[in-house]
């Protein structure tokens, strides 16, 4: 089982928090993006706000279009031959050189382990030639901060992390400091969207496709499973709703019926996300007087179900923020914020540090209570 060791020290680091503003470099290679940006982290005597100086972002969406999803050894190469020039259009938007930077912070997990490890070399690499602190960051703590690259956001929050690989809620009271409340004991939303498109023959990437043609449909006469009802804990399931909605979509005969399907899928999501967020914010709310609903990762993007979880927020008198669209999926401006915040507070890695395909948030709850029975690389969430 993998160690449950954090990937920080503060072996490079005066002691305290940092109070200068930092300007850190962030590579993101976890699946099917190649991204690199610069992010400037101010001080929290000037609200703490993030500035992002450039955001360079190549998708391989082509790459892996006609496979229907994402091919991992596609993935990979593809970071290989892109990742150098990833990073220097970002560097040169900013016009600045390596000694302008504070530090570089680099994906480590969770993700396709073979892309991980592009984007985490490169960074060593670069922090190594460079003389400056290397940090590697949880793809998940990115997204779990990425709100704060549109917004000044104090912390705690509460935070539903909704993507294509992961749905969990956690409550978050700084960078390194997250419980999990709830999370997905099969499969994500994410991936019922796009294993649904999939079925409906809506090919690559399935969820925003879905999305659009939810758009034309009616599923209000489309009676699809709703999971783990009369429960009384935070958690998700979408296996059940996936299997339904496969097995209707064999027997669309016309385009309409395609729409209407769609949108009750999208509905059905929607109102399993909100159901178990509710009784989350329910909880959150009893012991919280700081009451901020986030919502983050790739499914956030979806218009209907950000509208949804919205009014849910709004329902418990909680404020809502979601990150900025260009902010919802995979990018680097999240990896370099979180590495900014754990520079501010003294935390670098070693350059030592590996690529890990799973990496929990929560890992203290993960490995006591695992939300996935655990496998030779340990709890998944």
């Amino acid at each position: 089982m993998e160690s449950s060791a954090d990937y920080s020290s503060r072996a490079h680091a005066a002691t305290g928090r940092d109070v200068r503003a930092l300007t850190v470099l962030g590579l993101e290679t976890s699946c099917d993006e190649t991204a690199a940006s610069v992010v400037r982290l101010h001080p929290s005597e000037m609200g703490g706000r993030a500035e992002v100086l450039s955001s360079v972002v190549h998708s391989q969406i082509d790459d892996h279009a006609a496979y229907g999803g994402v091919v991992p050894e596609i993935a990979a190469r593809s970071h290989v031959e892109m990742i150098a020039e990833v990073t220097r259009r970002a560097m040169a938007e900013v016009d600045m050189g390596y000694d302008g930077l504070d530090g570089i912070a680099a994906t480590a997990g969770p993700g396709l382990v073979g892309g991980v490890m592009v984007g985490l070399s490169f960074g060593k690499a670069a922090a190594l030639a460079r003389g400056l602190p290397l940090v590697a960051v949880n793809h998940l703590e990115g997204h779990a901060v990425s709100a704060r690259l549109g917004a000044e956001v104090a912390y705690p929050f509460l935070l539903l992390l909704v993507s294509g690989g992961h749905c969990q809620l956690l409550e978050v009271r700084g960078i390194g400091d997250m419980s999990r409340i709830g999370a997905t004991i099969d499969d994500a939303a994410g991936e019922a969207f796009d294993k649904i498109a999939k079925a409906l023959g809506l090919g690559y990437p399935g969820g925003p496709a879905l999305e659009r043609l939810a758009a034309q449909g009616d599923g209000s006469k489309i009676d699809l499973p709703r999971a783990l009802l009369g429960r009384k804990d935070c958690d998700f399931s979408f296996s059940g709703l996936k299997t339904a909605a496969f097995r209707i979509a064999q027997t669309c005969e016309t385009d309409q019926d395609k729409a209407d399907l769609a949108d009750a899928v999208q509905n059905a999501i929607a109102r399993q996300l909100s159901d178990r967020s509710e009784r989350a914010l329910a909880a959150y709310a009893e012991t919280h007087d700081h009451r901020l609903f986030v919502v983050a990762g790739g499914v956030a993007a979806n218009k209907t179900i950000r509208a949804t979880l919205e009014a849910t927020a709004a329902k418990h008198g909680f404020d809502f923020l979601a990150p900025p669209m260009a902010y919802c999926t995979d990018n680097a401006a999240m990896i370099a914020l979180a590495g900014a915040e754990r520079l501010a507070l003294g935390l670098t890695s070693d350059i030592d540090v590996v690529a890990r395909p799973r990496w929990p948030l929560d890992e203290a709850r993960a490995l006591a209570d695992p939300s996935h029975k655990p496998g030779r690389k340990g709890a998944k969430a």
